[in-house]
């Protein structure tokens, strides 16, 4: 066996966990093997031809363009604050009751995730807007860290999701068959995470009390608010995912249909002001561009690294795992979520799932199934002491008096639920 391949595939993680920019990263390590390897007589630089085509082909690929629209629609509802009333008026309509303020912020962040995608937006948010409220009236700390550190990471799962989007196009399969896939696993932790909630609350009643009286809103003022505040988002993530259920809109057109629906709903709303709608187009533009740069990058990678069979070399890693489809689904599942405590869903959909789809193919793995383990995993990985990502969102909006051990104590029991249903979504992957 040629030692180029397994010498590439270490040599660039080396260089990513130096902290170097994942997509030079890629590009780098391939170049430099590339000039290396044609010196020694070991590849054939004619293979780099293809690479300016590729390159190309990356830049007009019609469903990575769905990512930009949805990462708009999230920052526009997040950037004109129609986001915070979503959560305030949820908030307000679940607080009467025992846990119902936690409740609230799980429904909120399968909403957010909904119309979003994007775990970070959904976490500071809800970071900033839910914490100081549900401690001021006297929610466990642990509880409150917890309940918004796991709600923001269904972004991951729940459709429309960027992972789903990125991991669609990565592992050839169709993304709205991924969102179909996904919207059960969605809907489970989400009740999962409210069952929870209520248990713990009805057994311990200090942990999550009912809001106050003064606090509450009823009537026609309650009825006005959710018309106002909830309906018009909740219509809006409807038709979109509806469309592409039903097989009338792409997962693309469906993307800009979202984007403009969400500026319509801020602008009937009065809240697209000029600052929010500059800072919606930065921050898409920002993640759109790390994006593509990250595809041209694995695309560099990928070519090189077939040309030193290093693709033969990971599928019969992989293939050859003692206990068939479940060892190495099971071996799989850990490097990703031991992966995930470092680096971001972007650079494992684009560094690892392509040298893992070949191998489950053979096995008989469902491609599908295996695309919304590898989510639900990431997901938990995110939620996970002492490197997720969920968890240094948070730390990032909370009051320094508050540890980041209560953090990671919060997100323990979450974690747990996760892997239960990871474990459940694992069996339906296997042939």
């Amino acid at each position: 066996m040629s030692v180029w391949g397994p010498a590439m595939f270490f040599g660039v993680l080396a260089m990513i966990f130096t902290g170097y920019p994942v997509a030079f990263a890629l590009g780098g390590t391939a170049l430099l093997f590339a000039l290396v390897g044609s010196a020694t007589g070991a590849f054939d630089l004619v293979l780099l031809y293809a690479l300016p085509e590729r390159t190309f082909g990356t830049m007009s690929n019609s469903t990575l363009l769905a990512v930009p629209f949805f990462i708009f629609m999230g920052a526009v509802l997040e950037k004109s604050k129609l986001a915070e009333d979503l959560l305030e008026t949820i908030g307000i309509l679940f607080g009467r009751f025992r846990g119902g303020l936690a409740i609230g912020v799980v429904m909120v962040g399968a909403l957010l995730a909904a119309a979003t995608g994007v775990v970070g937006a959904s976490v500071t948010a809800m970071g900033l807007i839910s914490l100081p409220v549900m401690l001021r009236n006297g929610y466990q700390r642990e509880l409150s860290l917890g309940v918004i550190a796991a709600s923001g990471t269904l972004g991951q799962i729940i459709p429309p999701s960027i992972v789903l989007i990125v991991l669609g196009d990565q592992m050839g399969v169709s993304v709205g068959d991924l969102f179909r896939a996904a919207l059960l696993p969605g809907l489970v932790l989400t009740g999962a995470y409210a069952v929870y909630i209520a248990v713990l609350a009805f057994v311990r009643v200090d942990v999550a009390p009912a809001l106050p009286e003064e606090m509450r809103v009823g009537g026609l003022r309650l009825v006005r608010r959710v018309a106002v505040s909830l309906v018009p988002p909740l219509v809006l993530i409807v038709v979109v995912l509806g469309s592409i259920f039903a097989g009338v809109a792409t997962p693309t057109e469906a993307g800009a249909l979202g984007a403009v629906g969400a500026m319509v709903l801020a602008m009937l709303n009065r809240s697209l002001s000029l600052d929010a709608l500059r800072s919606a187009m930065e921050e898409t533009s920002r993640l759109t561009i790390m994006v593509i740069f990250l595809l041209i990058g694995s695309t560099a990678f990928a070519l090189v690294f077939r040309g030193f069979d290093g693709d033969l070399w990971i599928e019969g890693l992989l293939t050859g795992i003692p206990g068939g489809a479940l060892g190495f689904l099971v071996v799989v599942n850990l490097v990703v979520f031991l992966l995930g405590f470092f680096i971001d869903f972007f650079e494992i959909a684009f560094i690892i799932v392509p040298l893992v789809v070949p191998a489950a193919e053979i096995l008989g793995v469902d491609i599908t199934w295996l695309g919304i383990v590898l989510a639900v995993n990431l997901q938990t990985s995110f939620l996970t002491p002492p490197f997720g990502f969920s968890l240094f969102y948070l730390r990032g909006v909370t009051p320094p008096a508050i540890s980041t051990t209560a953090i990671y104590r919060g997100a323990i029991p979450f974690i747990a639920i996760q892997l239960v249903v990871l474990t459940g979504i694992i069996w339906m992957a296997i042939p």
